[in-house]
Formats: structure tokens, C-alpha cells, sequence
């Protein structure tokens, strides 16, 4: 019998918590840390300022947010940037394709 079945969320199971990877952790970490040190030097009761300061947490974590069907955000973002800027011109090499042809 011998049959091994691979459950659908096995991709997951590689990731921390479930929905992150190292990269993503520290990206999140060094926002929250750029944030905190930004509260701590920075006074102010200014809405706009105290927005500003928070900013690269709220980018941050924007960035790792989990997204249905895709990592996160970022690799969304990612992925977009490739496809509109890879090659987009594909070059048949199909089973009838002869590569003497090519050649002559």
C-alpha cells in the first residue's frame, strides 16, 4: 500500500506561526524598532507627526500582512513587479518544433 498523502497546507507548516518567515520578521521588527525609537525621541501632540512616526510600523506590518492565496503582501508586490517586467515574449519549443530549423 504505501500511500502517502500530502496535506494541502504542507507549505505552512515552513513557515513561523504559520504565516511568516524570517525575512518577514525582521522586516516587522525593524519597523516596530524604528517606531519606538522615533516615540521615544520625538514629543509632540501634532496628529500629522505622531502619523509620520508610526508610519514604518503601519508599512511594516502593511507588507506582511497575510494575503489569501499568497504568502503576503509583499510577495504579492513582488510578484507583480516580475511579471510586468520580465520578458513577456515567449518563444514556442513545443513537441513539433524542429531545431534544424533553427540552424538553416
Amino acid at each position: 500500500m504505501n500511500n502517502y498523502l500530502i496535506p494541502a497546507n504542507s507549505k505552512k507548516s515552513q513557515l513561523i506561526l504559520g504565516f511568516f518567515n524570517a525575512v518577514d520578521l525582521i522586516l516587522f521588527g525593524s519597523g516596530v524598532g524604528i517606531t519606538l525609537i522615533l516615540l521615544l525621541t520625538i514629543q509632540s501632540t501634532d496628529v500629522v507627526v505622531m502619523m509620520l512616526i508610526l508610519a514604518p510600523a503601519l508599512i511594516t506590518g502593511f507588507l506582511v500582512m497575510p494575503v489569501p492565496n499568497y504568502h503576503n503582501v509583499l510577495q504579492f508586490i513582488v510578484n507583480v513587479y516580475t511579471f510586468f517586467t520580465e520578458r513577456r515574449r515567449y518563444y514556442w519549443r513545443g513537441w513539433c518544433y524542429n531545431v534544424e530549423e533553427e540552424n538553416q
